[in-house]
């Protein structure tokens, strides 16, 4: 059985996770509408993951996806620390504030948090996704014995094999145009920067596994191209922002709907891993040379978050963790479900014209 069929899919959709954009409505009103939705629960304790999985489940009987972080246990340097936050105070007084006096890693890896996976292994989801790595072959099996569907986040063969060694059941090729962050498995690492085509089509053809594509993918002709490339379905995060049940908030919405929806760019500034976000002052900083080394991941998020939330008090969005894809210009503000039955006819449409 493939993979859709597997999960009773009826459109060749995967709404991405999004941590601290995604919705239990939002994943809901596309697995409703035939698609798979999907939580992010990488920023989430296991209490408050708990709470959102129940909240989907409330609303749709069809499967859906929960995302975890697999991280690297961050490596503490108080020193680092210090020097990346005194190379900050300058922003911060521009807006009247001083930064935090100490850095705190935000976000649990789901490999140092066994409340999670007790968690998982009682409630239960249908699929299970990584994001920046893999966990143990233990986890794998306790998680594979609930029937939950694994996904794997890769950017390379390299990952993609290890996520067939490691028990995934589909792989999610992310291309360099993805927004978010990349799910590179080492970010010190050396990064080939495919791209979606490359990469979806190097993965079909040399791995064994059912690839979602994903990366700058935002209406029905890109996902019959994902689709022509061998990909059983395509994943989309940018796409599904501007609607009402996505929580972003006012200045993310405005920021996507402007005229810096055509230059992302990569950053690792805001969380010290390299992500993909709409180009504004805190990309701006990229360019500046003899900046300190950023602290770990997701240490440096401490310090993003505060500036961001500095700048917003004074009514500047222009520090915000704004993250998306290639394609976000061609973002539209609709309902969810709307949006994947204009997919669907637009996909129909692609697969006319050939």
């Amino acid at each position: 059985m493939d993979l859709l069929a597997r999960l009773g899919m009826t459109v060749p959709l995967v709404q991405a996770p999004m941590a601290g954009v995604s919705t239990p409505s939002l994943a809901a009103a596309v697995s409703n509408a035939g698609g798979l939705g999907s939580i992010g629960l990488g920023a989430s304790n296991a209490a408050t993951a708990q709470e959102m999985i129940h909240a989907v489940r409330a609303q749709t009987e069809r499967p859906f996806n929960v995302n975890l972080f697999v991280h690297a246990t961050p490596v503490l340097s108080p020193e680092r620390d210090a020097a990346w936050l005194n190379w900050l105070a300058p922003l911060f007084a521009e807006f009247g504030e001083a930064p935090p006096t100490q850095l705190n890693t935000l976000y649990t890896s789901f490999n140092d948090d066994p409340d999670m996976l007790d968690m998982l292994l009682h409630v239960r989801p249908p699929v299970i996704s990584f994001h920046f790595g893999l966990p143990p072959v233990q986890t794998v099996l306790a998680l594979k014995a609930t029937g939950a569907v694994l996904l794997a986040s890769v950017t390379s063969l390299d990952e993609a094999r290890a996520a067939e060694a490691a028990g995934m059941d589909a792989v999610v090729a992310q291309g360099i145009e993805a927004g978010g962050h990349r799910g590179i498995f080492n970010p010190e690492g050396e990064d080939d920067a495919l791209g979606i085509m490359p990469l979806t089509r190097l993965l079909v053809k040399q791995g064994r596994q059912p690839v979602i594509a994903a990366g700058g993918i935002m209406d029905g002709a890109g996902i019959a191209a994902a689709l022509a490339l061998g990909a059983c379905a395509a994943q989309m995060g940018t796409a599904f922002i501007l609607c009402p049940e996505s929580s972003a908030d006012t200045g993310y919405r405005q920021t996507l709907s402007g005229p810096a929806a055509f230059h992302t760019r990569l950053t690792h500034l805001v969380s010290g891993r390299p992500a993909r976000c709409l180009g504004n002052r805190f990309t701006a900083l990229e360019a500046i040379t003899g900046r300190p080394v950023t602290p770990a991941y997701p240490v440096t998020y401490d310090a993003g978050k505060a500036l961001h939330k500095a700048a917003m008090k004074q009514g500047d969005y222009g520090y915000g963790a704004y993250w998306a894809g290639q394609g976000a210009p061609l973002a539209r503000a609709m309902p969810a479900q709307e949006l994947v039955m204009k997919l669907v006819d637009e996909l129909k449409q692609a697969r006319a014209q050939k």
